[in-house]
């Protein structure tokens, strides 16, 4: 399977989720700079987190606008799996790939810290290989990480299946604890937590496994035995 990770000027978790996909779930991942376009081998994309051109403007909002957000567009539209993860949320919700914004979080402070996500819908290529509520240890990392909709767009996320993960406590003021959520397909699913630093037991004091079943979705999505 060959996952691409999208790397713009200022990512700093490419090599963490480069080594995740390759030498965890023995994924072909490589590295696609953000100004070129991207690989026609591709399976599925990640985008991972960091800081993309620094946090200028708006997290995610410059990023939006380089050259291989036009492939994703493209690629989504095919129905390939795409996942962003803090900042690569960031950027599908600022390209317009998913609903939202992500404000400041509700303490104005960067945060860095454990908590759980409860699984709110386990049919993305990403989570049809959890239960329904069940809760993931994970870390979260971000200063820009509450999300929000309006009253109307929230009914139809709601309606449509599209909150995929929540936080089981408030953790940055996010609406109705959303920590993630996935476009009306299904195939993009965007996340605050980062499940790259939790599926090794090494860094994941608590439970790795409930994060690594976000990337065992991924292999059971394509048919691939882990």
């Amino acid at each position: 399977m060959n996952v691409g990770v999208v790397v713009f000027p200022g990512s700093n978790c490419d090599r963490d989720m480069y080594h995740v996909l390759s030498d965890v779930f023995n994924l072909n991942a490589q590295y696609c700079w953000h100004d070129k376009p991207l690989p026609e081998n591709l399976d599925a994309v990640v985008l991972p987190g960091g800081f993309s051109y620094g946090d200028r403007l708006r997290a995610g909002v410059i990023a939006a606008n380089s050259p291989i957000i036009q492939d994703v567009k493209k690629i989504a539209e095919k129905g390939l799996p795409i996942l962003g993860v803090c900042n690569g949320f960031q950027i599908l919700v600022e390209s317009g790939l998913l609903p939202g914004v992500l404000l400041k979080n509700d303490s104005l402070n960067f945060m860095c810290e454990w908590t759980n996500l409860i699984v709110e819908n386990n049919k993305t290529p990403f989570t049809n290989q959890f239960e329904l509520n069940q809760k993931i240890p994970i870390p979260i990392a971000n200063g820009e990480g509450r999300y929000y909709v309006d009253d109307d767009t929230l009914k139809t996320l709601e309606e449509k299946n599209q909150i995929v993960f929540k936080y089981d406590k408030v953790v940055n003021g996010s609406l109705n604890q959303i920590a993630g959520v996935c476009n009306e397909d299904g195939n993009v699913v965007g996340m605050m937590p980062h499940p790259e630093r939790a599926v090794e037991s090494e860094i994941n004091p608590q439970d790795n496994e409930p994060s690594s079943l976000i990337f065992e979705s991924l292999l059971k999505k394509a048919g691939i035995e882990n």
